[in-house]
């Protein structure tokens, strides 16, 4: 699911109504910043975090959205250690290793939107590495412990391109807090 616009991902669109109003959002590997243009635009602080210097400059004057350029990678501290958020969005990027870090970066009340793609893309193209794959339910397994599951897919999309996705939203809540409409 690359991302040739700066269209937010429909994943994204649905859910972030969930993200309190106002609140202080993380789009993590958000390279040129679909994202947080669009959640800074309806009102939220966004940090945007990326490694790429380039993309995170056509980010450069855009309103309520600070850069943090960091490789998340490279064995260096998580940069956000006591930053809590109200959001946080990830599209198209999965490093098991800052799952951690992405709980522990939720505050209370936080929305955590995350989408990407899992095993069978290799049939359709880039990324085909299973490093780069999340396994069937991943997502689930690894954030459904601890936080409120709004919703959960896994499959096939034909667009923006034809891949295979798994895509979740979770809430740091009690199921009886969690009002799925807008």
């Amino acid at each position: 699911m690359a991302h040739a616009s700066l269209e937010p991902s429909a994943w994204v669109l649905r859910w972030a109504h969930l993200i309190t109003s106002g609140g202080e959002v993380l789009d993590l590997a958000c390279g040129p910043g679909r994202h947080a243009r669009w959640l800074a635009g309806r009102g939220h602080a966004v940090t945007a975090l990326d490694r790429d210097r380039a993309a995170l400059a056509a980010l450069e004057g855009v309103a309520h959205v600070a850069t943090v350029c960091a490789d998340l990678e490279d064995g260096s501290p998580w940069p956000l250690e006591a930053r809590r958020f109200a959001g946080i969005v990830v599209a198209n990027y999965l490093y098991r290793p800052l799952f951690r870090h992405l709980m522990a970066a939720l505050a209370p009340g936080g929305v955590l939107i995350y989408e990407t793609f899992m095993a069978g893309n290799e049939r359709y193209g880039k990324p085909s590495n299973p490093e780069f794959l999340l396994a069937p339910g991943e997502l689930l397994a690894a954030f459904g412990r601890e936080l409120t599951v709004a919703a959960f897919e896994q499959g096939r999309v034909a667009r923006p391109k034809a891949a295979m996705i798994q895509r979740l939203c979770a809430l740091r809540a009690n199921a009886g807090e969690v009002a799925l409409e807008p």
